[in-house]
């Protein structure tokens, strides 16, 4: 019988998994319509649809994780299960952070503005540098594998021990472990670094431009001002998000270890799944295309709701900048 706060739990990755596939789906349909209708599609429409097929698949396999992790306390046990499960989480979160990174490499290169003939260089061959960016991501992930074999092995071991030797254990493989977690989480550091170069290139680029029209005595709320601050808070949001998902990991990777009670570490990875759920979110927020559908979506199930209940009392109005 589940106990409450593996109800509780469940509950909450549950619900986080719903927003996301929710927000992933829309995505990736709203693009993929446009695309079979326009029989072509843009850079950053591919990279969406990308990012929310790997999203898509990253919740699959974190909420399949999560929904054994509440309801069989030993799951981890069961090596060939909790090897594929790793496996499969590892690869889709490669996926989806490195589609991310290209994103934000995207609104560089199309936004920012720079007379520098190296980002000139970049700017006009922008599907080959997002490519081989995607292509030297494959050597991390072949990288994670090795190590993957190394880890899966101390943390079933960590799960499968009893408590009397579990303490011996930890201390003869804590420098080992700690060896490990590091080298694993050497790839999550390059994307930071690329984003953060990405945050850092837009705000001077946004400095200079509005500088520029200070000089010839213009506005600062031309179109290009506009989409700098934009891109900047997209990136922005991605970093802080991406951040706090890092650390949850590294905590939960921790907690798991030090603690063969996993209830603290449950918890913990719930803060891992927010990354991918939240993240689509602001996606549709930030783009004019997917919010507007959005909003037509919503439209279209408020006039449902006004058909079945037209005599309800509380209707739902839109602002009329919305409609």
């Amino acid at each position: 019988m589940l106990a409450g706060l593996d109800i509780i739990f469940l509950t909450l990755s549950t619900a986080e998994f719903i927003i996301g596939m929710l927000g992933n789906a829309f995505i990736g349909l709203v693009n993929c319509s446009e695309w079979v209708k326009n029989q072509k599609i843009s850079l950053a429409d591919f990279i969406l649809i990308c990012l929310a097929i790997s999203r898509i698949a990253q919740l699959l396999v974190s909420w399949f994780e999560s929904f054994m992790m509440g309801l069989s306390p030993l799951f981890f046990s069961t090596y060939k299960l909790a090897k594929s499960i790793t496996l499969l989480w590892r690869i889709t979160h490669h996926l989806a952070t490195w589609f991310s990174t290209c994103l934000s490499i995207f609104y560089v290169l199309k936004i920012a503005q720079f007379s520098h003939s190296l980002f000139l260089w970049l700017r006009w061959r922008m599907n080959r540098v997002v490519l081989a960016i995607l292509v030297f991501s494959l050597f991390f992930l072949l990288f994670d594998f090795l190590m993957l074999e190394t880890f899966n092995d101390l943390f079933l071991n960590v799960d499968a021990m009893d408590e009397s030797n579990l303490t011996l254990y930890i201390n003869e493989s804590k420098t080992f472990y700690v060896k490990t977690l590091i080298l694993l989480s050497f790839s999550y550091i390059i994307p930071i670094i690329l984003s953060l170069t990405s945050l850092l290139l837009l705000f001077l680029s946004l400095v200079k431009h509005i500088r520029n029209l200070q000089l010839n005595s213009m506005g600062s709320r031309d179109s290009s001002t506009q989409a700098h601050k934009k891109a900047i808070k997209m990136v922005m949001s991605f970093l802080f998000l991406f951040t706090v998902h890092f650390f949850s990991i590294q905590l939960s990777n921790w907690m798991f270890f030090l603690f063969w009670n996993k209830k603290i570490t449950k918890f913990i990875m719930l803060a891992v799944y927010v990354f991918p759920s939240s993240h689509s979110l602001i996606l549709i927020l930030g783009n004019s295309k997917l919010r507007q559908t959005a909003l037509k979506v919503l439209w279209h199930l408020k006039s449902s709701l006004k058909r079945e209940k037209p005599n309800s009392s509380l209707p739902i109005d839109f602002p009329e900048s919305f409609q």
